[in-house]
């Protein structure tokens, strides 16, 4: 989520209104691209634009976007015991995506609100990072394998709210990075940057990422103006297109629209371990 103000904002949002068509596109769908599907949505601890908490209708959203790997931001409530918010069994149930599982809090479904689920495939990694700043945030980073074989590198993040902290949180990733072996990865996530020019935090991440995609406006979901969401692949040829959800229900479930983006599965890597390094957890 991200809270207005701050210098520079009315002119950023006048920019923004006036490339609205060309950053958002028209949305493409599983017949007209061929590939997998991810997405990310800041489900906004199920609370809509209407004031409602109503986590069946988040999960109708989820169900609607129709991903094979989806990070999800701001699933557990923030305090207390991080209770997860989501009907899971049901999710499962009904949308085929099984959860990425974390340690924590027995109640959580993920970290610092973090989810991963995805569908048929395998998980060989997990890994939970505490994002450094002055509010608790976190990733997590895991590798899927995917039903036909190939293995991609999923970080799923939620970034701060003040622009210091989210250029500490982009140097962490790229620490990350920095031991990927070229590993297929992909950022997704709420970044909480608005900006898209040399002021943003994300222009640091060219040296690891290469040069970003356009960015397609998120915030708020009744009239996404702010591209707060992102998915950022390290090779070019792994994202075919990205565009916003942007769905009656979508606007409604949350302040935030989700991101989807398809990728090729024509990627692979080679080493893969049969026994995995950190135990499989498979979704049929």
């Amino acid at each position: 989520m991200y809270r207005w103000g701050g210098s520079g904002l009315r002119e950023s949002i006048l920019r923004q209104i006036r490339k609205r068509r060309d950053y958002a596109g028209r949305a493409m769908e599983r017949s007209e691209i061929p590939g997998v599907l991810v997405a990310s949505y800041n489900v906004h601890k199920c609370v809509g634009t209407d004031g409602k908490f109503d986590p069946e209708r988040t999960g109708r959203v989820i169900r609607e976007i129709g991903a094979d790997v989806i990070a999800l931001q701001e699933a557990d409530r923030r305090f207390g015991n991080r209770e997860g918010l989501l009907d899971l069994v049901h999710l499962e149930r009904e949308a085929g995506l099984a959860l990425v599982p974390v340690f924590g809090s027995a109640k959580a479904h993920g970290w610092h609100g973090n989810v991963v689920l995805f569908r048929r495939g395998a998980v060989r990694d997990v890994h939970q990072i505490k994002l450094p700043g002055l509010e608790p945030r976190g990733a997590i980073v895991t590798e899927i394998e995917l039903k036909a074989g190939s293995t991609i590198r999923i970080i799923a993040a939620h970034f701060g709210l003040l622009r210091h902290s989210r250029t500490r949180q982009v140097r962490m990733i790229l620490d990350i990075m920095d031991d990927d072996d070229g590993k297929p990865t992909l950022l997704l996530g709420d970044l909480n940057e608005w900006r898209v020019n040399d002021r943003s935090a994300l222009s640091m991440f060219e040296a690891a990422f290469g040069q970003l995609p356009p960015a397609v406006p998120s915030f708020p979901s009744r009239l996404p103006l702010l591209a707060l969401d992102r998915i950022i692949a390290n090779r070019r040829d792994i994202v075919l297109s990205v565009s916003v959800h942007n769905t009656p229900l979508a606007r409604a479930a949350s302040d935030h629209l989700p991101i989807k983006a398809f990728i090729s599965p024509a990627f692979a890597v080679d080493d893969r371990d049969p026994a995995g390094k950190g135990g499989e957890q498979r979704a049929a």
